[in-house]
């Protein structure tokens, strides 16, 4: 019985990063620019996630492991130049970030539950953010956090997900990523 659980556990932990890394720019594309740093810790493994038209630069993401060499905690960040004169919705697109996370998640036969979302920052900027629990059959499997911000001119989306374990283990680190992340948000 446990190795049937650890075996869905894993194939859980895959889908959830795929899930994740193809939903994050769902509703913010997927620019990057130079302006924006994470400064990853030496035992984060950094990938330059393909780009998917003309029109991205870069998306980072990057995994920490567990002692197994499991994904333990996987964070993403993705920016995206506006349009001028276009503003954005943070509220809304945040919204529609959590909506089809927990749309994914029930068709993959998993549950959530979202916290009501609240005002936060990214960098310096005015940020929306909410935190999901993802159970199945009742027992809690992972935690993700999802933030969107804007300014006048950029808009980003970070999410950081892991298991149940992973999440609680690696969320002060990942928290000290996100307090040292820099925006360019100057005109």
């Amino acid at each position: 019985m446990r190795s049937i659980v650890r075996s869905s556990v894993r194939v859980f932990r895959l889908r959830i990063y795929r899930l994740a890394g193809l939903l994050l720019p769902l509703c913010l594309g997927n620019a990057w620019s130079a302006d924006s740093m994470i400064i990853w810790p030496s035992d984060w493994e950094v990938e330059a996630l393909p780009q998917a038209d003309t029109s991205v630069q870069i998306r980072q993401r990057a995994v920490k492991h567990d002692a197994s060499g499991d994904p333990a905690m996987v964070v993403e960040l993705t920016q995206t130049r506006l349009q001028p004169g276009h503003e954005v919705n943070v509220q809304g697109v945040l919204l529609e970030m959590r909506k089809a996370i927990q749309l994914n998640f029930v068709h993959s036969g998993f549950q959530s539950v979202c916290t009501q979302m609240k005002a936060s920052t990214l960098s310096d900027v005015p940020a929306m953010e909410t935190t999901c629990t993802i159970t199945q059959n009742g027992a809690h499997v992972m935690t993700q956090t999802l933030v969107a911000a804007a300014n006048k001119e950029l808009a980003w989306s970070l999410s950081y997900a892991g298991s149940k374990d992973g999440y609680a283990a690696n969320k002060d680190e990942v928290l000290r990523i996100r307090d040292s992340l820099r925006l360019n948000v100057s005109p």
